[in-house]
């Protein structure tokens, strides 16, 4: 199993990138979200990989942290989810964002990634709400909140989202609330947070 790979930036597309390590060239599949981080061709780099072995293929894929390798092999874990979807989902977004909506059940974020419909967005979120706790590990204490729980949380969350935020957005938002506060005060301070966007 290939989990590491460090050399020398060959070559760089849209979507991979080619690596040598002691003279070999290796191609590895990566999201697009990977590219801010690599170098200028012929820089060095360091890639977290994950070999996908099929019948036909062998294929590498390429991540710049062990945590994005990890959420990466929690997606295809999910029914239905093949590695292009997950490298879609890796694109569009980090990990706080995909643990977040995975929280707050919200499907629909998923749905904006090519390739995954509403069917296979929902079964994301089913499938992998049990097994958050590792997904979110890397997560600060105000991002790792759960879904607020208290009744004046629980209506701020509804009003927010009858405004048009999603559940993810009114969660993140609200989670960085004093929880001691009224449902009017908690929307208030959360629209004021959520406006400056």
């Amino acid at each position: 199993m290939i989990s590491v790979l460090s050399g020398r930036l060959l070559e760089m597309g849209a979507s991979s990138a080619v690596v040598s390590c002691s003279g070999v060239g290796f191609y590895v599949n990566i999201p697009s979200s990977v590219l801010g981080s690599l170098p200028e061709v012929g820089g060095e780099c360091t890639l977290y990989t994950h070999l996908a072995v099929r019948e036909d293929a062998l294929e590498l894929y390429g991540f710049e942290s062990a945590r994005q390798r990890e959420i990466f092999r929690r997606l295809i874990g999910v029914t239905g989810v093949g590695p292009k979807s997950a490298l879609a989902i890796l694109s569009l977004y980090d990990a706080d964002r995909i643990a977040l909506s995975v929280a707050a059940g919200d499907h629909k974020a998923f749905t904006a990634c090519a390739g995954v419909g509403p069917k296979l967005a929902q079964r994301i979120v089913l499938e992998l709400k049990d097994k958050l706790g590792g997904l979110a590990s890397g997560l600060d204490s105000v991002s790792a909140a759960p879904l607020p729980q208290a009744p004046a949380s629980a209506e701020a969350l509804a009003a927010l989202v009858s405004l048009g935020f999603s559940n993810t957005e009114a969660a993140e938002a609200l989670a960085k609330q004093p929880p001691e506060l009224s449902a009017e005060e908690l929307i208030t301070r959360s629209l004021k947070l959520l406006a400056k966007r």
